[in-house]
């Protein structure tokens, strides 16, 4: 067996790149590894990492046209053409021949599969990862961030066979890693396999960046007027984030403001983002579709703007907005209280689950904004000391309970488990 120093290993997923929660968390997770003296490699539709660690797959990206094809055939229906069946088939064998490619190029020990094998968004890649790993017992991590049964469009599908085949498949050489409580009990209820909860990291030892002469001119650029308060909307812009919510607390705030919103749309069309202009025109709220000038560092637009990273943004905003149904864990909520900003926010299952039991103070709702939240929000806008006892509380609470050493701690195991279960086949 290998020095627990000397580990080649492969990350696999449809993007690695940008600013969506799996490839944040994978970052955070190639930190640490290596912080460890392993050595990592990607494999995905989308990367931005060195290219000599890089395999590039255009067809491992959900937005890949073939992909796209498959999935408007698989889900919403109740029935297949064979002719689908066979372009699954054909995608799985090719992105498989690339698998083992990839594992043969770069000599990788073990495989870590970011959401490729929990959620659909590329079937035949989840098809080929899991065939994969049966026909070579590859030490695998399976990191699920997001499980199909926890989504409403892959409900009615034509695709039952390939969901209980490989998203998640319950292989022995698979090692499954899930991100909050509630998703460890439905994979072992569903999947009869037993998990790790790793939750989501920030790295609090290392206080956030001050502002500097890059980001003076944030507010300008993004089209903030100097009176205008700076409302965040950390997301991607899907209907479960109900960024309606968002815009109507601006309404109802009585004072000049913008909403931003820092994310695009990501995999599930635009159709949302249109309801939301014309939502935001009815409600005359003033709402920014930045997503074109924030990424996760800085950098230049095809016609030379500036790019703001994430650091900009949340540094630059005087209130962050979580309305969400729906969230895995709450990436957006962890990196506000990384960059010490109040945040108003639903109480979401898993916040509730997992999260607020820790004593978090923030502003919070259930299904409706009612005139106390918006008090609250107000007050969080206008009173500096409110602010400043509020999201000190919230650092120190999330130093103690999601900072590096929570990843540290856990992931060395779960390497060492996998590999472990990996000998004895």
């Amino acid at each position: 067996m290998k020095a627990p120093s000397s580990y080649r290993i492969g990350f696999v997923s449809t993007r690695l790149a940008g600013t969506d929660g799996v490839s944040l968390e994978a970052r955070k997770w190639v930190q640490v590894l290596e912080q460890y003296g392993h050595t990592c490699f990607y494999l995905a539709g989308e990367l931005e990492y060195p290219p000599e660690r890089s395999y590039l797959v255009p067809e491992a990206h959900f937005k890949h046209e073939d992909i796209q094809t498959i999935n408007e055939a698989l889900f919403g229906q109740i029935h297949r053409t064979p002719t689908i069946t066979d372009h699954v088939q054909h995608l799985k064998d090719y992105l498989k021949r690339h698998l083992y490619n990839f594992v043969r190029s770069f000599g990788l020990d073990m495989l870590i599969a970011e959401n490729a094998i929990s959620l659909p968004m590329n079937v035949p890649l989840g098809l080929a990862i899991a065939e994969y790993i049966a026909e070579t017992a590859i030490s695998t991590i399976g990191h699920h961030h997001d499980f199909y049964w926890e989504r409403k469009r892959y409900l009615r599908s034509a695709a039952v066979d390939y969901l209980r085949a490989a998203f998640p498949p319950a292989l022995p050489s698979i090692t499954h890693v899930v991100i909050n409580s509630y998703a460890a009990s439905q994979l072992a209820e569903r999947v009869s396999v037993t998990s790790t909860l790793i939750p989501n990291v920030m790295d609090f030892d290392t206080p956030p960046p001050e502002p500097d002469e890059y980001a003076a001119d944030i507010r300008e650029e993004l089209g903030l007027e100097a009176e205008e308060y700076f409302i965040l909307q950390p997301t991607r812009i899907v209907p479960r984030k109900r960024i309606e919510r968002a815009i109507e607390l601006v309404r109802r705030l009585d004072l000049p403001a913008a909403l931003v919103i820092s994310h695009s749309s990501g995999d599930e069309g635009t159709e949302y983002e249109n309801y939301l202009r014309e939502y935001a025109a009815l409600m005359q709220v003033k709402v920014i579709f930045a997503y074109d000038r924030v990424n996760h560092n800085r950098g230049l637009t095809p016609d030379g703007r500036k790019i703001y990273s994430l650091a900009d943004v949340y540094t630059a905003a005087d209130l962050v907005t979580y309305p969400s149904l729906i969230e895995g864990f709450g990436n957006a909520f962890l990196e506000t209280i990384y960059y010490k900003r109040p945040i108003v926010m639903s109480r979401y299952e898993i916040f509730l689950l997992d999260i607020e039991p820790k004593g978090f103070r923030v502003i919070a709702f259930d299904e409706f904004i009612g005139e106390d939240t918006v008090a609250a929000a107000r007050r969080a806008l206008t009173d500096k000391a409110f602010v400043e006892e509020m999201v000190s509380h919230n650092f120190e609470l999330g130093k103690r309970y999601y900072s590096f050493h929570i990843l540290e701690s856990r992931l060395p195991a779960v390497i060492h488990e996998c590999l472990g279960t990996c000998e004895k086949l």
